[in-house]
């Protein structure tokens, strides 16, 4: 059975797919209206396109830098981040837990959470590192974790800088065969297409395809880093013993009010079922 943050997120994604195919509707029936719709499709200039576009980008990077470009725009689209309450919640456990329980027993949520950061951040409290060397550590990974995801999307913006030039390419390709056969109507005919549809396949594989994409990135970069200061400041908040209210107060001002929804469960109701799964634990 899904949980309510899966649904949610399935139905933001039906969403997007909707929108998206929708707008795809409408840009091509600007093609399509004319009827003859064989006059935008051209291969040679699709192959121009293509595989100039792929070659300068192996130049520009190593093909394990293109790897992890795609192995980044598949999480991107495919895998759902915590919304900011969620953290809120996890991190106001993690303190009231380490009231009733100590420190150590963090340890038992370092296994389980699935949020590699967290995981990282927990890891350094359940060690004993002082609070200046937690807030160094998890400030050096997020600032190196920005500089991967910033060169991640350099590739893309590379090839959205690069297709129209490779556009004006088999523009200038087209030219040089219509010049060619100037006395001839046929190979005439043949050329046009080449000069014409390279520039308009560039263009839209850099604003349709490649900037989009760089877009999408960036923005799933700032979401993260932005879940990354909230558990930053969280762990630092446990790791002074904040009162679990007043870390919740401390999360929750990140976000605007309207997303502030949802009451911490009371103090004694999770030390009473702390002590009950000890109890269970021990029978």
């Amino acid at each position: 059975m899904l949980k309510p943050n899966q649904i949610l997120f399935l139905k933001q994604t039906k969403k997007n797919i909707i929108g998206l195919i929708i707008c795809v509707t409408l840009f091509l029936s600007g093609f399509f209206i004319h009827g003859n719709t064989g006059l935008y499709i051209n291969l040679s200039g699709f192959l121009i396109i293509f595989g100039g576009t792929l070659g300068a980008t192996f130049l520009s990077y190593n093909m394990e830098r293109i790897e992890i470009l795609f192995k980044v725009l598949k999480t991107a689209y495919c895998t759902k981040t915590k919304s900011p309450n969620e953290i809120v919640r996890l991190l106001v456990d993690l303190s009231i837990k380490r009231r009733v329980k100590g420190v150590l027993s963090l340890q038992e949520d370092e296994n389980e959470i699935t949020i590699a950061f967290l995981r990282q951040a927990i890891g350094l409290l359940v060690d004993g590192y002082s609070k200046e060397q937690i807030k160094e550590s998890l400030g050096a990974e997020m600032y190196f974790f920005r500089m991967r995801r910033d060169e991640t999307r350099r590739v893309l913006q590379t090839m959205a800088d690069v297709a129209p030039s490779f556009g004006l390419v088999g523009s200038v390709v087209g030219l040089i065969g219509m010049l060619a056969g100037a006395g001839d109507s046929e190979v005439v005919m043949a050329t046009v297409p080449i000069a014409l549809t390279s520039t308009l396949y560039g263009i839209v594989f850099a604003n349709f395809i490649f900037l989009p994409f760089a877009s999408n990135i960036r923005e799933r970069t700032v979401k993260e880093l932005f879940l990354q200061k909230m558990i930053t400041d969280g762990i630092l908040a446990i790791h002074d013993e904040l009162h679990p209210r007043m870390l919740e107060r401390k999360l929750k001002s990140f976000l605007t009010p309207s997303a502030r929804h949802g009451r911490l469960v009371s103090f004694q109701n999770i030390k009473k079922k702390i002590d009950f799964n000890n109890l269970e634990s021990n029978v």
